[in-house]
């Protein structure tokens, strides 16, 4: 019985198999590229869509928090001119305003000014996706070719 079980079966010939020719491989080849490139593209589009979900959230919140840190601003503003006015009491209130004004302009300026520097140096496209979707792009116009 053991002896049974340690022999080798017994190996059938078969006929030789020539397997696909070069231009279904090729085609194949191309097939994938082709399914990969859409892949690539769609991925491209979710990232993108992700990141505008993302963008809305976030401008969400920063907005209900400029509203409310404008608010308290407001206040904290009238709050100092009524202090100017208390601690230099030979101004008049008008001037007062105006210089507690002149202050928050000048630095809401400055601001306004790096947050549109931020902005223009923002790139909204994933990179590394475009940059593998223009690779593909090239391999297969220059593939076909």
């Amino acid at each position: 019985m053991a002896e049974q079980l340690l022999q080798k079966p017994p190996v059938e010939p078969r006929e030789a198999d020539n397997g696909p020719s070069l231009t279904q491989l090729v085609t194949g080849l191309i097939d994938d590229a082709e399914k990969l490139f859409k892949q690539q593209v769609e991925l491209v589009r979710v990232e993108i869509r992700n990141d505008i979900r993302k963008t809305k959230e976030a401008a969400q919140y920063m907005g209900i928090g400029a509203g409310v840190a404008a608010l308290g601003g407001l206040l904290l503003e009238i709050s100092l001119v009524y202090l100017l006015k208390w601690l230099a009491p030979g101004l008049e209130l008008w001037a007062c305003y105006a210089i507690v004004g002149g202050v928050f302009a000048v630095t809401g300026g400055v601001l306004i000014y790096t947050g549109r520097r931020i902005f223009e140096s923002f790139n909204p496209l994933p990179d590394q996706s475009a940059e593998s979707i223009q690779e593909n792009v090239q391999w297969l116009t220059n593939g076909r070719k």
